[in-house]
């Protein structure tokens, strides 16, 4: 696994950092908000490095993880003539993290990069675990690559300029972790019914979010096994989060959790789901559920195995296992239930 540094200063860290690869040139890659944030102060710590400082800045979103911005960012190493030692730094949320992982992982076959994650989804899950990804179309995450990132630098203050909208989208990823994993976790996330209440806890939450995964990920790298179970909620959440263009991707998680417990899972398990999210005003459902662009893109998720899809179901707490159902059977239990 990479390395997770927790900090409260991340510039000093990630010179700190850059400092020891042996890198002549590296490229911050950010987007247009975080960018606005936190890109002047970047660069200027890291040019006391000595090292020659780029960067890069795309549209927020996740258009932007398409190929055609790809092209461009690679197009941007070449032309700056950057080699195999050089390194890549993606600073801002889960789609910057995706988008920068998959170009590092390609570029010249692989050159160093690291992981800043800015927004809450990004620290608690995505910014873990070595997948990159691309989409293609509408298709969400087809393209990708399994590429550690050398360090991940865990800074929570920047939780600070979170609207609180952004916050609770990706609360919602911390409450899956903390159902998946159970015990104190779970009890913590029990507690919290206010956005004062995650940042007062967030120190917790990312590192009990953080341990969890790279436990999960430890054991199975390539995704074939119980790294799956980090798909919890997501089966439905995809297929709505495209679907829905208003909805953000934690939002659709939250519903995807519920709905499927509602379908498949102990009451006392949709309790503890709808007590989480109802409590921070989380949605528990969409107009989109049943509809035909939510069928279309539930058959183009990639939990979909031939007529088969593996769902994460939870008989208890702490306790989940994969459920594979033929797609007809699963498309039946939707449509009786909406």
């Amino acid at each position: 696994m990479e390395a997770v540094m927790y900090t409260t200063d991340y510039r000093q860290t990630l010179a700190t950092v850059l400092a020891e690869l042996p890198a002549q040139r590296v490229l911050v890659l950010t987007d247009a908000q975080v960018g606005a944030l936190y890109l002047e102060q970047t660069v200027a710590a890291l040019a006391a490095t000595g090292k020659a400082v780029h960067t890069m800045t795309v549209p927020v979103g996740e258009t932007s993880k398409s190929l055609t911005t790809y092209e461009a960012i690679s197009q941007k190493l070449a032309n700056e003539h950057f080699d195999r030692h050089d390194a890549l730094i993606s600073l801002g949320g889960g789609v910057i993290g995706d988008l920068g992982g998959y170009v590092a992982s390609t570029y010249k076959r692989g050159i160093a990069f690291i992981q800043v994650p800015t927004s809450f989804t990004a620290q608690v899950d995505s910014s873990v675990g070595g997948k990159t990804a691309l989409n293609l179309g509408t298709q969400k995450n087809v393209i990708g690559t399994f590429y550690q990132a050398v360090t991940t630098i865990i800074d929570s203050q920047f939780l600070d300029t979170l609207s609180t909208r952004n916050l609770l989208e990706g609360y919602v990823e911390t409450i899956k972790m903390s159902l998946l994993a159970g015990g104190d976790f779970a009890a913590l996330t029990a507690t919290i019914s206010t956005p004062g209440e995650i940042l007062t806890h967030r120190d917790a939450l990312i590192k009990a979010s953080i341990d969890y995964k790279t436990h999960i990920v430890a054991g199975d790298f390539k995704d074939f096994g119980q790294r799956k179970f980090l798909n919890f909620g997501h089966t439905i959440g995809h297929a709505i989060e495209l679907a829905d263009p208003d909805l953000m991707h934690g939002e659709a998680v939250g519903i995807g959790m519920f709905q499927l417990a509602q379908l498949l899972m102990p009451i006392e398990i949709q309790a503890a789901i709808r007590e989480r999210l109802a409590a921070l005003g989380l949605p528990l459902s969409s107009q989109y559920l049943g509809t035909v662009a939510f069928y279309d893109n539930l058959l183009n998720d990639k939990k979909v195995a031939g007529s088969t899809i593996d769902l994460v179901v939870l008989p208890v707490i702490g306790q989940p296992v994969l459920q594979t159902m033929p797609l007809t059977e699963f498309k039946t239990l939707l449509q009786g239930a909406n």
